[in-house]
């Protein structure tokens, strides 16, 4: 044998092998079966947040055996759970193979958000953008101002420290703290907090669907209520709350004798105390603009929980949403929700019906639908025009250089019914019979949760409307 060949394929069997071995070490690091052996994990880019917050959020734990295609699936949906406490502008989460070993490593990296802000308030009084455009007349004296306070992640550990201070049409102070974990087992969190606002200008009554206000130089309503809430969190997106509060309001004489059902029998006081227990589910890609997932929850209500409370009612609320990728570019998502009552004879501060939030049908945004029951149905397909991260190196504030930006076209279906077993004290047209909407818009995201919205609507009354709307997405 001639020694020189030998050792020729001696050396190509020995390169070969190395080959081998350094190229199934580097595509996943797995063994013959196929399993992945999930090694460290690591956090990058948390200088305020504490690491247990962040891998509260983890499914996946070191020493977990699994498939690759498997690890790469819930690396995703861990990425978005971290994405959906809101204190990241970006999360990203990197492995690294061993060439040497079956492990893998994970890299969790991200950019924290800008958590201390002090904004100028200058905002609408009225319901929504559409209602002061359309029927105030666009004006300003119809506007609130003052300073807002978000202190977020105070501790590093997803707490929140919110202070507000209007003047203006609604004058108004709020403060509350939120601590998320006040448990090792990071499950159980609190919230105080306290309001006071005066008003002026009041809404004293709704007639044939639209809210009549009482304009005076004397204070016509005056409410105080403060709170506790306790939130228990057993699973990744299963939630629990109870919410003890206490309120206090009082209206003038004036109020009184243009709306005796304002707090019933003419009343000009009202103190109550309020328990309300709220269940809720939540597994959507994106709390911010969700394209898949769905969210669930039941809210249960009693105000009156003394004989001397002036208040004795109770609501059952409910809602499901579904978010569907389709394919393409293309997303649906349906909406259903409603609201039960009891008794049927209220307060017209505690009659709630369609008008108010999100809870409308769209093309009725200038309507207030006055009622005890409510039931609400939402159809959106919408097409995703561009979705881009754009990073501005010009700017040297971390939490601001990374601006998202995406934009979406949509169409949208609504329908909805409003139970009004008293409608002889607001002369509703809309109550009691079906409501329906479509339209189609433009949805604009971008960071810190805005979201603007660009529709054109089309209601049962056949009225043709341009609505714009923007909003935080929560």
């Amino acid at each position: 044998m001639n020694p020189k060949k030998c050792c020729q394929e001696i050396y190509f069997l020995l390169l070969i092998l190395l080959i081998s071995h350094f190229a199934a070490g580097q595509t996943a690091a797995t063994d013959s079966t196929g399993q992945v052996i999930v090694g460290d994990i690591t956090v990058e880019g948390n200088h305020r947040t504490r690491t247990g917050i962040i891998m509260r959020e983890m499914d996946i734990r070191k020493g977990d055996t699994l498939t690759a295609g498997l690890l790469k699936e819930k690396l995703e949906i861990d990425r978005r759970k971290v994405v959906n406490t809101n204190l990241f502008v970006t999360v990203d989460l990197l492995t690294k193979s061993s060439p040497d070993s079956l492990r893998t490593d994970i890299r969790i990296v991200v950019k924290e958000r800008w958590y201390f802000i002090i904004l100028p308030v200058f905002q609408l009084a009225d319901r929504n953008f559409n209602e002061w455009w359309y029927e105030r007349k666009r004006d300003l004296s119809r506007t609130t101002y003052g300073v807002y306070l978000s202190y977020g992640n105070v501790t590093g550990r997803a707490d929140k420290l919110r202070f507000l201070a209007e003047f203006g049409f609604i004058p108004k102070f709020e403060v509350a703290y939120t601590l998320p974990y006040i448990d090792k087992a990071q499950k159980t969190g609190i919230t105080v907090g306290t309001s006071y606002s005066i008003n002026k200008n009041t809404a004293f009554r709704t007639w044939r669907d639209k809210l009549q206000y009482l304009s005076s130089e004397e204070i016509n309503r005056e409410r105080f209520y403060t709170y506790v809430s306790l939130t228990r969190r057993n699973k990744y997106y299963t939630f629990h709350s109870v919410d003890l509060r206490w309120s206090y309001l009082t209206i003038s004489d004036t109020i009184a004798a243009l709306n005796p059902n304002y707090l019933l029998n003419g009343d000009k006081r009202q103190r109550y105390f309020q328990l309300t227990y709220t269940y809720s589910y939540d597994k959507r890609d994106n709390v911010q603009y969700a394209l898949q997932g769905q969210t669930a929850g039941v809210q249960i209500s009693k105000t009156g929980l003394l004989p001397s409370d002036d208040v004795n009612t109770l609501y059952v609320y409910g809602s499901y949403r579904k978010f569907v990728p389709l394919g393409k570019k293309f997303y649906f998502n349906t909406n259903v929700r409603g609201r039960l009552s009891f008794p049927k004879r209220q307060p017209y501060t505690q009659t709630v019906g369609l008008g108010y939030r999100n809870d409308l049908v769209r093309g009725y945004e200038l309507y207030v639908v006055d009622g005890q029951d409510y039931a609400l149905v939402k159809n959106e397909l919408k097409y995703k025009l561009f979705s881009i991260q754009k990073h501005l190196s010009f700017i040297p504030v971390r939490q601001f250089n990374t601006i998202p930006l995406a934009a979406y076209i949509n169409t949208f279906a609504d329908a909805g019914y409003v139970k009004n077993s008293y409608p002889e004290f607001s002369n509703t047209r809309l109550g009691n019979s079906m409501l329906y909407g479509a339209g189609a818009g433009l949805d604009v995201v971008t960071f810190y949760n805005i979201v603007a919205r660009f529709n054109v609507t089309l209601n049962g009354l056949g009225e043709r409307r341009f609505f714009f709307n923007l909003a935080r997405e929560f």
